[in-house]
Parts: C-alpha cells; sequence; structure tokens
C-alpha cells in the first residue's frame, strides 16, 4: 500500500487507518456544465452564478464574471451544483481547482466533485492540487487539451479516514490563511508605497529638517542637469559566440534580466567576453540604469558590473542622491509612452530623457525622502520573502501528505 511519508496522529495520539485505494469515482458525484444559448437574452443576467475555467484563481469562488436565469439553467446542459462543490476544469486549463461558496454552475469546460459525505471536499481539492499533472497525462486534444468524465472516474485515488482527512485540510488551510494574510500584506504596503511617492514628488508631503523647520523649496532641473545620461552600445553580429564567456563576471545586460527584478539587478543570463565588453558600454556597479525600448521607462540598479546595449542608458555623474533619482524614475515609469505614436513601440534615447524635467529638494531633504521610500521596499522585499517560503513549504507539504 502506497502511504504519504508525513502522517497525524489521532487526538489520543494513535496512529490513524491505513489510508484506502479507490478511484475518483468512488468519492464523488462528478457533474458537468454547459452554457445557455448567448443569443436568447432570458438566459442571462439572472442569479444563477455561473463559472468559466479562467475565473478558478484562488481556493474559493463565490462570484463569477457572468450569470444566468432559471431559465437558462433549464434550456441548456449546465447543471446546479451545491455549496462545497469542487469545480474542475477538465478541459484547456486541465487541473485548475476551486471550492464553490455559494450553489452555481459552470459551462461545459469543467467536471466538478460533489464530495460524498463520508469524505471532505477540502481533502480532494489539495489532492487535486497535488496531483494535477495526473489529470494533465490523461488529457487529449489537438485544439486544446480535455479529460473527459470517464476517464477522472477512473483515476486512482489514496484516501485517508475523514478525521485524518479533516485534519490534513485543517492543516493545509491554516497554511493559506498564512499566505492570504501575507499576500495582503504586500498589497497593502505596495499600494501605500505608491501613494506614499505621488505625494512626495508632487510635494503634497514634505520631510522637515532635525529642527522640524521647513525644508527650502524644490528646483526644477531637467534630467539632463543633474546626471550625465550615456547610452548602451551592442557588439555585432550579437549571435557570434566570441562576445560572451561564461568564465566572466560582468554581465550583459538584456530587457529580459531587467524586467523580472526588481530594484536590485543581481544577475544576467549572459556574460561578455573581453573582447564583448570592448564593443559595449561598461557600468559600474551601484549605478541607476534604465531601459529605453520595448519596456521603457523601467530603472533599475546594477548590484554589479555589467555592459548595457544601445536599449538602455545610464545615469553617471549624478549630482543628487542616487535613491531619491531612482524613486523618481519609478514614479514617471508609466509616462514615457507619451513619446510615441498609439500603436507603436515607443523608442527613447537620450535626448528626450535629458529634457525631462525634475523637481529637486536640497541633500538632506533628498536623503530623508530616499531613506522613507528604502525603508518601505525593505518591508515589502521581507513580506515577499515570507510569501515565497511559505508557498514553498506549501508546496513541500502536498507532496509529503498525499500519494
Amino acid at each position: 500500500m502506497n502511504m504519504p511519508k508525513l502522517r497525524f496522529k489521532d487526538d489520543s495520539g494513535l496512529d490513524f487507518p491505513e489510508w484506502d485505494e479507490k478511484v475518483l469515482g468512488d468519492i464523488a458525484e462528478i457533474r458537468g456544465g454547459g452554457t445557455p444559448d448567448t443569443t436568447i437574452t432570458e438566459y442571462w443576467n439572472g442569479a444563477i452564478q455561473w463559472f468559466t475555467p479562467t475565473e478558478l484563481k484562488t481556493k474559493y469562488v463565490s462570484k463569477s464574471v457572468r450569470t444566468i436565469t432559471e431559465m437558462g439553467l433549464k434550456n441548456s446542459s449546465a447543471k446546479m451544483l451545491p455549496v462545497g462543490t469542487v469545480l474542475f476544469s477538465s478541459r484547456a486549463t486541465v487541473g485548475d481547482a476551486s471550492i464553490a461558496l455559494n450553489e452555481c454552475a459552470t459551462n461545459q469546460g469543467f467536471q466538478s466533485f460533489i464530495v460524498h459525505k463520508e469524505h471532505v471536499n477540502q481533502f480532494l481539492y489539495y489532492w487535486i492540487l497535488n496531483n494535477k499533472q495526473a489529470f494533465i497525462e490523461k488529457a487529449s486534444g489537438s485544439t486544446f487539451l480535455e479529460i473527459s468524465k470517464k476517464q477522472i472516474e477512473k483515476l486512482k485515488i489514496y484516501v485517508a479516514s475523514f478525521p485524518e482527512q479533516t485534519k490534513i485540510a485543517n492543516f493545509l488551510t491554516a497554511i493559506d490563511d498564512k499566505i492570504a494574510e501575507l499576500t495582503k500584506k504586500v498589497a497593502l504596503l505596495q499600494r501605500y508605497k505608491k501613494g506614499a511617492m505621488q505625494q512626495i514628488f508632487s510635494q503634497q508631503l514634505r520631510f522637515k529638517d532635525d529642527d522640524g523647520q521647513d525644508f527650502p523649496e524644490w528646483e526644477e532641473k531637467t534630467l539632463g542637469e543633474i546626471a550625465n545620461l550615456k547610452r548602451g552600445a551592442s557588439p555585432r553580429p550579437i549571435a557570434d559566440q566570441k562576445w560572451f564567456s561564461d568564465s566572466s563576471i560582468i554581465g550583459w545586460v538584456r530587457i529580459s534580466d531587467v524586467s523580472r527584478s526588481h530594484k536590485y539587478l543581481n544577475h544576467t543570463e549572459q556574460y561578455l567576453s573581453e573582447e564583448g565588453i570592448s564593443k559595449s558600454r561598461f557600468v559600474k556597479k551601484g549605478s541607476i540604469i534604465m531601459s529605453i525600448c520595448a519596456t521603457i521607462g523601467k530603472p533599475i540598479y546594477t548590484n554589479f558590473e555589467v555592459c548595457i546595449h544601445d536599449g538602455f542608458i545610464v545615469f553617471e555623474e549624478l549630482q543628487i542622491n542616487p535613491e531619491f533619482l531612482y524613486y523618481y524614475l519609478l514614479l514617471i515609469e508609466k509616462n514615457w509612452h507619451q513619446y510615441g505614436q498609439p500603436g507603436s513601440q515607443v523608442n527613447l534615447n537620450t535626448d528626450i530623457v535629458s529634457k525631462e524635467f525634475i523637481y529637486v529638494p536640497i541633500e538632506k531633504e533628498q536623503t530623508k525622502i530616499a531613506n522613507f521610500l528604502s525603508a518601505l521596499d525593505e518591508q515589502i522585499n521581507t513580506s515577499q520573502q515570507q510569501l515565497s517560503l511559505s508557498k514553498q513549504y506549501k508546496q513541500s507539504l502536498l507532496q509529503q501528505m498525499f500519494v
């Protein structure tokens, strides 16, 4: 008998019974869905929640994007599903699942589980999360993957006793609650940071000096006045492998490297050889660079020595606090699109960026602003790391608690 690596004890500290080998059809009624005729208005905008597979993004769902009427339900293959049904996507996004908090119906892309009373719906939900690949391997289709009701019914599942199912479900629910709490905390901190940046750089929110007095008024300058802007350069042809070296420590910055990073660029996918470095723009550690093509306007700190191609500029010889500049550039990141034509890819250059205005406080207020926003970033990063670790922990538990 296959058994999970991690087991619970009962309330007396004794082992629970061995798990039973069953098939999914033994533990739940599997019920499909359907779509009412979209041309008949009387079938739509009713009181019945009607889900599509793309809406299965969280453990629980309650409100669907579209709703149907009783008439729509009766005149289609859609079926009413009770509270607690494990909604299961059997088409395209095979294996996605959520638990319904309300009575509802689904479209034809579902084969949902109405769990029998001697089993725990959350236990099945978590089992599905851990065994998604088993459904995908059984699915087939040329246009999109799909797994049938008959195939699902025959899938093997090892099932604990009801009390152990309950303990497993409750334990994993507590982990999910922690993940939800951290997710909310990160979102609130990010929202607070965005609002604080808008107020600070619009001067609605001002700092005081150490004596509680107002700082002087900010001065209007251009980015070209507070930094020497230099554009990157690329060795040609870029596909030639002589420009790259696995033993080099000088990173070759691409848009993809920057897009998946946050404040600091800590590594790149490729590294340049000495020949490659001689044909590019060398950038010292601790510099601020900004993308000027494709994903335009994203600023980032270089946390090691790199070279940049002509899709980036570097701000050298800074006359202001670099942290202050970084957060200002972050605030105006979306504004650069005004320089492009609708529907076309926007490309900037050093001349455009140099002429952009920036209001600059004295050095001491710059420092206070930079320190305040950096502290917020540290809080966000700490919460994001906790969130990432919690998700990893949950994934590890799923693998150990289910067969």
